[in-house]
């Protein structure tokens, strides 16, 4: 059916007969030695049933299409709206078990027959493409576990209505023809993809998975839980069981996967199957199912239960998450920095392998990138605030001095930092990357720290620029003035701009050693105490937000008053004295003017009361209770901090000292788990104290018996000894238990019984002896 469908875009000739002969000569050619008459009879018969069921539809599909494409086109709304209810009717008329599958809104049953309608002519058009969709669909329904019975009655129901609202016989036989064809794809790709492993996943058990995936055969087993393909279709019964929601047997896919089995001949260990069927399984995860991270990060550590001199030996299996399968550097980390989650990033596997990028590779380039930053901040620092307080400072050499450090930073740091804002911009604005701040779009750049304080360090820089007295001065440097002379601050002209000038050079000041922060990263101690710092300042806005509140408040009412105190002689005056008093700066001599008013003495005392003994104490307790919350996961804000940066830092290392570092690293050397036992290649293997993570059984399950990979792996015993395995032996006890008791009882019966009608027999015939007697 799909052939003739395949055929009719074909505006050639077709010539059946030939094609036979052509494709015997090449299967001949193809396979020389083993051909014989026997496969030239069985081609033969093949391709005569082929051509004649070829030759019956040749020339109908595109006849049939022009029907069908004009009855859909006749269809008016109302006509519409009937076919919708009127299919799912006589379906669950013809099926009435189907109702209990289709639990979707009426609207959501609306768009599957509209759906089902557009695909029946879209067959005819594009049939490669829809055998190709139909074919997902059907795999889709795989999952789903709905029964291929529905499809009959569904497209006998479909074909009543669509009777009912034309007369036209060819439309009718048309609109059966491609839905019949339809539904043929979809039973064949449900019953092709409908394996134990599927149907163990709908159950969410993973006791029934790990039946399921039990028969399997070893050397196959990784790709049932991972790949079912029919035709050019497939999907993942993993990432199945993780859209459909079946988590529980998801993660004892993860176990499985990642177990290490052993025969003589070989071990087999899931790890290279998952990431190169799913690399980018970590960013699923981290989207869908988060949980299962660590499970997944667990089984990538092998731990030796063998200790020798008080250490262990250790197995970490990161080759697939440092490097991807071109041989580039794995996204895994830039990922799992994207999920911020403060717990993961601590998990032994990320803490390795992200900590072995930034020691061998990402810290070199890191520090490289600052040390132009170190060097601006030195020249800014030997500008602004060496250069002018020395004693000599009016002199002829500290004023080029000056005016080079100043043109450095004019040129080499406000212009370096004006380019990295501009191209950063213009990208995001390309790539419409924005975030909302508080209901404002910002560029996505600037929900960066350090770039939002590279933005206000080039406003500074550009507001000295305009205020610089040099420049200012320079028109006027032979003029008369004291101080008169070349790169000269003096001259009259500056006054005005001296002021302004030392106001944003202080804010750069402080900028520049807030953006040096980041140097922290060095030091995960250091680091976490700078993002703690961070984290609990928040506390102490709201107190000093609480404390202008209470100036404003009681500047105001002391205002109010009739005094004669000086100190709070209107409102600004009452401010500043109040946050004298707050910070403790009140001269102690004008305590004693308040004497004289007691109003005014009574309005202080409970301004001292209130800020310095209540909101004091509050912002100790407020930062008591923050740095407990974020002290367990301040190591893990920190980590999210590094991996940002070594994402940010290995962008810029060339593919040749990307390709050095692999190479030093040995991904592809086979490790070894003990003494001559050569392993598994793929990981890095380090050392670990033997008390660190006691380790009594040994991690790889080992088999004897055949090493055939077409062999299932014998049953594991010991696996099966969960809850329900415990109840149902307890269930089987007392079921064998009773029915003994129930035996017994029998027994006990039948021997009671035989005893008695001894007993009688012998008193008779004592009875008998005695009479005769």
């Amino acid at each position: 059916d799909v052939l003739s469908l395949v055929l009719a875009k074909y505006n050639g000739t077709i010539n059946l007969g030939e094609f036979k002969s052509v494709m015997l000569a090449s299967l001949r050619s193809l396979v020389p030695k083993d051909w014989d008459s026997n496969h030239e009879v069985a081609w033969g018969w093949l391709w005569e049933n082929v051509e004649r069921m070829l030759k019956a539809l040749i020339g109908k599909p595109a006849v049939q299409e022009k029907a069908l494409e004009r009855l859909i086109l006749s269809l008016t709304e109302d006509n519409v709206n009937y076919l919708r209810r009127e299919i799912f009717k006589r379906f669950f008329a013809l099926a009435p078990a189907g109702q209990d599958y289709f639990k979707a809104s009426t609207t959501r049953l609306y768009w599957i027959a509209d759906k089902i309608v557009e695909m029946t002519i879209e067959m005819f058009r594009e049939p490669k493409n829809m055998v190709q969709d139909i074919s997902a669909l059907g795999l889709r329904h795989v999952g789903y576990d709905i029964p291929t019975e529905f499809f009959a009655p569904f497209v006998s129901g479909a074909v009543e209505v669509v009777r009912t609202m034309t007369t036209d016989e060819l439309a009718e036989d048309a609109f059966r023809w491609s839905l019949t064809l339809i539904s043929k794809i979809l039973v064949r790709t449900n019953l092709e993809g409908s394996t134990i492993v599927m149907k163990a996943i709908n159950t969410n058990q993973e006791r029934a998975l790990r039946k399921a995936i039990a028969v399997a055969p070893r050397a196959k087993r990784a790709l049932e839980l991972l790949n079912i393909t029919v035709g050019t279709q497939s999907i993942s019964p993993f990432y199945w069981s993780i859209e459909s929601g079946s988590l529980n047997t998801a993660k004892a896919m993860i176990e499985d996967l990642l177990t290490i089995r052993a025969d003589r001949d070989n071990y087999y260990y899931g790890c290279d199957d998952l990431f190169s069927r799913h690399p980018e399984v970590i960013q699923r995860l981290c989207a869908d199912a988060a949980n299962l991270l660590w499970p997944l990060f667990d089984g990538l550590i092998w731990r030796s239960r063998v200790a020798v001199n008080g250490s262990r030996r250790v197995n970490y299996y990161v080759k697939h998450l440092i490097q991807d399968s071109e041989g580039k550097f794995n996204k895994a980390l830039e990922w799992l920095a994207d999920y911020k989650d403060p717990k993961i990033i601590c998990h032994p596997v990320v803490v390795l392998f992200s900590d072995l990028l930034w020691s061998s590779l990402a810290n070199r380039y890191f520090l490289l990138g600052r040390v132009y930053f170190l060097f601006t901040l030195c020249v800014f620092i030997t500008s602004q605030s060496i250069l002018s307080n020395l004693e000599d400072g009016d002199s002829q050499g500290v004023r080029i001095a000056t005016f080079i450090c100043r043109l450095v930073i004019y040129l080499g740091s406000m212009c370096k930092i004006f380019v990295h804002q501009l191209t950063d911009l213009i990208s995001d604005i390309k790539n419409g990357a924005f975030e909302r701040v508080g209901g404002v779009p910002l560029p996505q750049y600037l929900v960066n720290k350090q770039a939002l304080g590279s933005l206000f360090l080039l406003i500074c820089l550009v507001a000295m620029c305009t205020q610089e007295p040099i420049f200012w001065c320079f028109p006027h440097f032979e003029e008369d003035f004291p101080g008169n002379g070349i790169f000269t601050t003096e001259c009259p002209q500056a006054e005005s701009h001296k002021d302004a000038y030392a106001t944003f050079s202080m804010f750069a000041m402080l900028l520049y050693w807030a953006l040096l922060t980041d140097l922290s990263i060095f030091s995960m101690r250091i680091s976490a105490f700078v993002l703690v710092c961070g984290r609990v300042i928040s506390e102490l806005m709201l107190f000093l937000g609480a404390l202008l509140f209470l100036v404003v408040t009681f500047a105001s009412a002391i205002s109010a008053l009739d005094h004669r105190q000086k100190a709070f002689a209107g409102i600004e005056k009452g401010m500043l004295s109040l946050g004298e008093m707050a910070l403790n700066m009140f001269p102690s001599s004008n305590f004693e003017s308040l004497q004289l008013d007691a109003m005014v003495l009574f309005a202080t005392a409970l301004f001292m009361i209130i800020s310095m003994i209540f909101l004091l104490n509050l912002l100790v307790a407020q930062l008591n209770g923050a740095y407990q919350e974020v002290y367990e996961d301040m190591v893990g804000f920190a980590r999210l901090n590094r991996g940002d940066i070594i994402v940010t830092t290995l962008e810029s290392v060339d593919n040749k000292r990307w390709s050095r570092f692999l190479a030093t690293l040995k991904l592809d050397e086979r490790l070894e788990f003990g003494e001559g036992d050569v392993g598994i290649a793929g990981g890095l293997q380090v050392t670990e104290p033997s008390n660190a993570n006691p380790t009594t059984v040994d991690m790889i399950r080992r088999f004897g018996g055949s090493t055939s990979p077409a062999m299932p792996w014998p049953e594991e015993s010991g696996l099966g000894d969960d809850e329900d395995d415990k109840f149902e032996r307890l269930e089987k006890m007392i079921v064998r238990a009773t029915k003994n008791i129930g035996s017994g009882k029998k027994s006990t019966k039948a021997g009671s019984s035989s005893v008695g009608q001894t007993s009688s027999q012998s008193g008779s015939q004592v009875g008998d002896d005695e009479g005769s007697d």
